[in-house]
């Protein structure tokens, strides 16, 4: 049996080395993108991981997949926007991502953005560049005196709730479901009585029809002017125009960007001396009350190790048995 990897980064390796010694399964990498032009190496292999933010829209990439005897695409990660699941399944493909790769380490990320900005830490950086070490005018806040918001308390939003608890936050949270098991660290509202009264606001949703531009003008118009805004989540949750408006106007008093519209151009690239492909990277690059981060918040150890693992377990049990309790799709075709 043999696996094909796209996308691989250095720092995979040793766990996809790990998985094929325990496993006795080949699998051979590459640092390419899936797309029309590189999906034909996919021919002799039995099962493919990906991991990427550009969308793969071509109808002659499932063909090609399907026409290469593959049942399965495999993405390494949470999100799955990037593929067209009803090309995927039309093609006889059961595609499947890592739900909960490492809760802790996207709710560490967020916990740690809040804490920068209420502590006013990129305007005191500020500051400090220029030689100016007074602290007037930043008193920062604690976090025990703050509500926190929690917009989709799923397993990531669920383990920010819960450290935010556990430094004496009031956590409150807007979901489409509301777990049990949650109850006892967050009071669940509506996502307008959670705008309006959050001192932090952070954002754990899957990228949707429904979740795009969740955060637009008339959200951002209900929040506290004090209020801080955490995407930790997918960058078209976010309506950046609007945000940057928000800001630019002090409806807002900062945020913490670990994921943009378009980051696919910018993040993980080294753009040292060129020009940047975003005028509203650039724009926010200028706020001295925004934090850009170029999504990490996936990027520790064991998080790494997990996304490895379980994308790989994936493709052995859609082999084997023709699903996985991470498939995303319904597929049309019988396998």
């Amino acid at each position: 049996m043999k696996i094909i990897m796209f996308s691989v980064r250095d720092d995979e390796e040793a766990a996809i080395r790990k998985w094929e010694k325990k496993t006795g399964v080949r699998v051979d990498i590459n640092q390419l993108e899936l797309n029309a032009d590189t999906a034909d190496q996919t021919q002799g292999y039995d099962g493919i991981v990906i991991q990427q933010r550009s969308r793969i829209s071509d109808p002659v990439v499932y063909e090609k997949l399907e026409k290469n005897g593959l049942k399965q695409l495999s993405s390494r990660t949470a999100g799955y926007d990037m593929v067209d699941l009803e090309q995927a399944s039309a093609h006889g493909l059961v595609v499947t991502n890592v739900p909960a790769y490492s809760p802790n380490s996207v709710a560490e990320l967020a916990l740690t953005q809040t804490m920068r900005l209420i502590r006013n830490l990129p305007l005191f950086d500020a500051r400090g560049a220029e030689q100016d070490f007074r602290w007037a005018g930043l008193m920062a806040r604690e976090i025990r005196t703050l509500t926190v918001g929690i917009i989709g308390a799923g397993r990531i939003g669920g383990t920010a709730a819960r450290l935010f608890k556990a430094l004496g936050a009031t956590v409150i949270a807007n979901d489409i479901v509301e777990r049990d098991e949650l109850k006892d660290s967050v009071t669940y509202v509506s996502k307008e009585e959670l705008l309006r009264t959050a001192d932090v606001v952070t954002l754990h949703v899957p990228l949707m029809e429904s979740t795009t531009h969740l955060i637009d003008a008339n959200a951002l118009a209900l929040m506290k002017n004090d209020a801080v805004l955490i995407n930790a989540s997918r960058g078209p949750v976010v309506d950046t125009d609007a945000l940057i408006a928000a800001l630019q106007n002090k409806q807002l008093a900062g945020a913490a960007l670990d994921t943009l519209d378009g980051e696919e151009y910018v993040f993980n690239q080294d753009l040292r001396g060129k020009a940047l492909p975003s005028e509203q990277l650039k724009t926010l690059r200028t706020l001295p009350n925004v934090l850009i981060t170029p999504h990490i918040g996936f990027y520790t150890n064991n998080a790494v190790k997990n996304m490895v693992e379980i994308s790989l377990n994936d493709v052995l049990t859609i082999v084997k048995t023709g699903t996985s309790e991470h498939q995303v799709n319904k597929v049309a075709v019988e396998n």
